[in-house]
Formats: structure tokens, sequence, C-alpha cells
């Protein structure tokens, strides 16, 4: 990505950045430290790089269609979402529900993954919708999507999933 930095002597403390076309125009004030404004860029190229790949990644509708096949399927078309989409926000957690407000997010460190172990965090969020902790009841339900147990094994291998005796101890 092309950065145009323009240094203001207006600007005391604030930094924006915005895309013109395919440039990013950074705007700095005048007289910024060197190592600074470089640290100052780069924040602001990686927000804009975050930016694009959250619009890029939502926009052919996965989880949306799976979220229906797995509804129908798995729980008689019953549930009810507002959104369900991928996320670049999440470090730590690999999907997140919050039944309340029926949002499921899916982090986009899961785009490299096989189908199954995506449909596997698909499954899990859903039944989050039904059964909000990792009670015995909520883990049956999971249990139901054929690749549970091996997507679990593939997560516990990357190291994304805790790998717990009791299998209905496990956070996702």
């Amino acid at each position: 990505m092309e950065v145009k930095v323009i240094r203001s002597p207006n600007r005391k403390k604030t930094i924006q950045a915005r895309m013109v076309g395919e440039t990013l125009e950074v705007h700095l004030p005048l007289g910024m430290n060197p190592e600074e404004e470089r640290k100052a860029i780069e924040e602001m190229k990686q927000k804009i790089e975050k930016r694009r790949l959250k619009r890029k990644i939502n926009e052919d509708d996965y989880l949306g269609k799976r979220f229906d096949e797995f509804n129908k399927k798995y729980f008689q078309g019953k549930l009810r979402i507002n959104s369900i989409k991928f996320v670049t926000n999440q470090e730590k957690q690999r999907g997140s529900c919050t039944p309340g407000n029926g949002t499921i997010r899916i982090s986009h460190k899961l785009l490299g993954m096989p189908e199954w172990v995506l449909d596997y965090l698909i499954m899990h969020e859903m039944t989050h919708l039904v059964h909000p902790d990792h009670s015995k009841a909520f883990w049956e339900k999971v249990g139901e999507y054929k690749y549970t147990e091996r997507a679990r094994g593939f997560l516990i291998a990357k190291e994304m999933e805790k790998n717990d005796s009791d299998s209905n101890g496990s956070e996702v």
C-alpha cells in the first residue's frame, strides 16, 4: 500500500488516516519525532488493512449460509440471530456468542482452517443460543455434528483449544 504523509503545523496531537484511491494519506502534526511518526503510520496501515479484511471476509456470507443449513439440520429451524460474522478483534477466543442479542462472531484466524473445523465452531456457537454454558446438554448437542471430536483434536493440536480430559470444560 502506498503511503502519503501530510504534516500540518495546525495539528498538535491528532493523527488521522484515510484511503484515497489506493493511497493511504496519513495526517500528522509537524515536527513529530521520526520514531513516533513511523509507529503512527504503521498503526494506521494496520487499522486500514484490518478494516479491508473485515469487509472482504464477510462478502460471500459463508457463515450465514452455514448457519441456515445447520439451523435446519440440528435445530429444526428454530434459532434466530441478528448476525453471524467473521471478526478481526478476537485474539484469544476463536468464536463467541451473545445469546441475549443473537450475535455470533467467529475469529478471522479460522479462515485458513479446514472447513470441518470452521463448521464445528459454527455449531459450537449456535449451540450457545440454546445452552449458554458448557453443560453436559451443551456438549451433547455440539456432539451431533459428526466432526466435533476431530475438530476439537485439531484445535488442541494447534493450541487453540484447551485439552481437558473432561470434554465438558472446554472453552473455544
